[in-house]
Parts: structure tokens; C-alpha cells; sequence
């Protein structure tokens, strides 16, 4: 009885292992047609509290609203702006949102505004990257950031408040067109492109609903058919978007962030067979001339010179490790430490290694 439990909990620790690296559709990939889409306007911020700004624009953008309402500002007469500020609007506008459902806009000063605390946003047209217009925004402005002066001069900010947000602050007044419902097929593209996992993918769906269902279109779709049906459609979808499918391992790959000094190392990344000298190394090499003559009374042979060469090598602190064909990852990492390489000084025998032709793997320097 123990053995068979025993064997049972082996098995299930088994399976599961083979599972454990298992992904969602819905989790690799992205529904071509269903996508966000970014909205940005311009807007006036008024109610600061004399942290506003007076900008030609402000002073443009107040005039003009003044004008809708049926009010002209003589023209040479001078406006108090510091109540007033110029801002960008921006928003993300998520996919099928309808007509009357609100959205999260930000809020950001143009100019020279000190802050933006306090302020009211008033309607501004939030436009797409066609012209047209999909939101309008207005509300209170909430500001993270806070800061004081004193008459002296000493001030103090904690975090910016020359941005904020106003949560359900944007209307939605139209809806983006989309082809999802009326195209042919459905189209899964992979969020990290790669010829095995849309291959994996495509049996996965085939395996679920059937032959034929689904086909690679290349290293990043996957076309699956599709019922025209719209409600269909969507469970249909529901379904395909829970298949679990085995993600390729990606290609090996060494990220060198140059600034920062960071050096990622994939777990593929394999050495050819090389000699890695770190630190400084010095090769002198002497002739000395030398002269060579026949043998006293003889009347053969002839004198002759000839150069004997030395070589001296100085090594000092340098050490030299050997890779072997195959050398992975760790080996690698270890060999590196144990000479107390620096940072850049890794970068350095990463990207010669890479020239020398000894890295299998893709060096990417950001």
C-alpha cells in the first residue's frame, strides 16, 4: 500500500513538472484587432493657487475659450495667469470601449507652471492618431507631489506636481472600429516571436477543436478559423484563449546595459573553445647577435654571425582561464569571479569573445 502511494505521488510530482512550464493562450499571445489604442489633447488648468504660468500660448488658450463664451479681451490688455496653465492630455483608450463608459486621463504642465495641485481640468477633445475625436475630459486633478518655499528662499518638493491624473476623467464618445468581428479567422500573434512556440501553438488548437483548425502563418501569427456568428465568436474565443501550450526556450542571448553596468546572461548562451587573459600582459623579446667561427688552425669553415632570440613573458597579476568546447552559463560566471573582473571589465571579454567568434549566443549591448 505505501509502495503504490508512494509511485501515485511520484507520478502526480511528474506530470505536474511537465505542466509547470505550460502557458495560457491568452497569456503569450494578443488578439490581432483588440489592441488600445492612445489618445492626447489640449487642455487649460485653471483654480491654481498663483502656481500657474503666463505663456504667449496660455494667454492664446485663454482668450479663445473666453471667445466660445460670447466674451472678447480687448486686445494690448494685460491677463494675470498665474491661476492658469497649459497641458497635455493624454489617456489609453481600451479596446471596445462603448459611447458613455469613462476612462483615466494624465494630466502634464507645457509650461512653466510650479505646480498643478489644486487645479481643474476643463473640457478638452481627446483626439486619436486619425483627428478624431474619441473622449472629452474634465474634472479635479489629483497631484502626488507637494512642496513648500520660505520667505528666505529654502523650498522643499516631495515627488512631481507638475503631473496628475483624474481617474474616470475622460467620456467616451465613440467607438474605434475594429475588423475582429467580421474577419474570416482569428489571429493569435505571439508577444515574443518564435518559430517552435507558433508551430507548439497551432497543434495545441488543433489537438482541442480539430484538424486543420489552425496553421502558422509565420514566426509571430497563428491563423485560427473562426464562426461569423459574433456571439459565437466570443465564446469560441473564450475557449481557445485557455489552451495551455508549451512556450519555446528562447534564443541564448547576453544583455550588457553600458551605463549601469547590469549583465544579464541567458541560460542558453554556450563558449566555443577559448583563452581568456585578463589584466595587463607584456611580451619582450630580445636578439642577441652571435659569432660563431671554425675551429683554431683549421683551414676550413668560415666565420659567421648569427641571431639568438629570448623571449621573456611578464605576466604580474594576470591570469589566463581556458574554456572547453560547450562551456555553459555557470562556468562562465565562475571563471569570470574568480579573476575579480570589474563589471566593465566583463563587458569587455563578453564583446571580445563575441569577435573572436567564441559565444554561441546573441550579445546585445543597450
Amino acid at each position: 500500500m505505501n509502495i503504490s502511494r508512494n509511485i501515485f505521488l511520484i507520478f502526480i510530482c511528474f506530470f505536474v513538472s511537465l505542466d509547470s512550464f505550460a502557458e495560457r493562450i491568452k497569456d503569450i499571445t494578443s488578439v490581432q484587432g483588440v489592441r488600445e489604442n492612445q489618445l492626447i489633447g489640449y487642455g487649460l488648468v485653471v483654480g491654481l493657487d498663483g502656481t500657474g504660468e503666463k505663456t504667449k500660448y496660455t494667454e492664446q488658450t485663454f482668450r479663445t475659450m473666453l471667445a466660445r463664451f460670447g466674451i472678447n479681451v480687448p486686445q494690448g490688455s494685460q491677463l494675470k495667469l498665474k491661476n492658469s496653465a497649459a497641458v497635455a492630455v493624454h489617456a489609453t483608450l481600451p479596446a471596445f470601449a462603448k459611447a458613455g463608459q469613462t476612462i483615466d486621463i494624465t494630466v502634464s504642465s507645457l509650461g512653466e507652471a510650479k505646480s498643478l495641485r489644486g487645479g481643474t481640468l476643463l473640457m478638452t477633445p481627446l483626439r486619436g492618431a486619425n483627428g478624431n475625436t474619441y473622449a472629452i475630459a474634465q474634472g479635479n486633478l489629483v497631484v502626488g507631489g507637494f512642496g513648500a518655499q520660505g520667505g528666505d528662499g529654502s523650498k522643499i518638493s516631495v515627488n512631481h506636481q507638475t503631473v496628475g491624473r483624474v481617474p474616470n476623467g475622460a467620456t467616451v464618445e465613440q467607438t474605434v472600429a475594429t475588423n475582429f468581428l467580421t474577419a474570416d479567422h482569428l489571429v493569435f500573434n505571439l508577444n515574443e516571436p518564435d518559430f517552435t512556440t507558433a508551430v507548439r501553438l497551432a497543434k495545441a488548437i488543433n489537438k482541442t477543436i480539430g484538424p486543420n483548425t489552425a496553421r502558422p502563418v509565420d514566426q509571430t501569427s497563428i491563423q485560427v478559423n473562426a464562426p461569423r456568428d459574433s456571439a459565437q465568436r466570443i465564446h469560441y474565443l473564450s475557449l481557445l484563449e485557455n489552451i495551455e501550450v508549451e512556450p519555446a526556450e528562447s534564443v541564448g542571448k547576453i544583455v550588457v546595459n553600458s551605463r549601469t553596468g547590469t549583465i544579464v546572461i541567458g541560460k542558453h548562451v554556450n563558449l566555443k573553445e577559448a583563452a581568456v587573459a585578463h589584466g595587463n600582459l607584456v611580451v619582450k623579446i630580445k636578439e642577441v647577435q652571435e659569432v660563431s667561427q671554425p675551429a683554431p688552425l683549421s683551414q676550413q669553415g668560415t666565420t659567421v654571425t648569427t641571431l639568438d632570440s629570448g623571449i621573456e613573458l611578464d605576466s604580474g597579476n594576470t591570469r589566463m582561464f581556458h574554456f572547453r568546447p560547450g562551456a555553459t552559463l555557470q562556468q562562465l560566471v565562475e571563471a569570470v569571479n574568480a579573476v575579480g573582473a570589474a563589471p566593465g571589465d566583463v563587458m569587455a571579454i563578453l564583446e571580445a569573445l563575441k569577435q573572436a567568434g567564441a559565444i554561441n549566443g546573441e550579445l546585445i549591448v543597450i
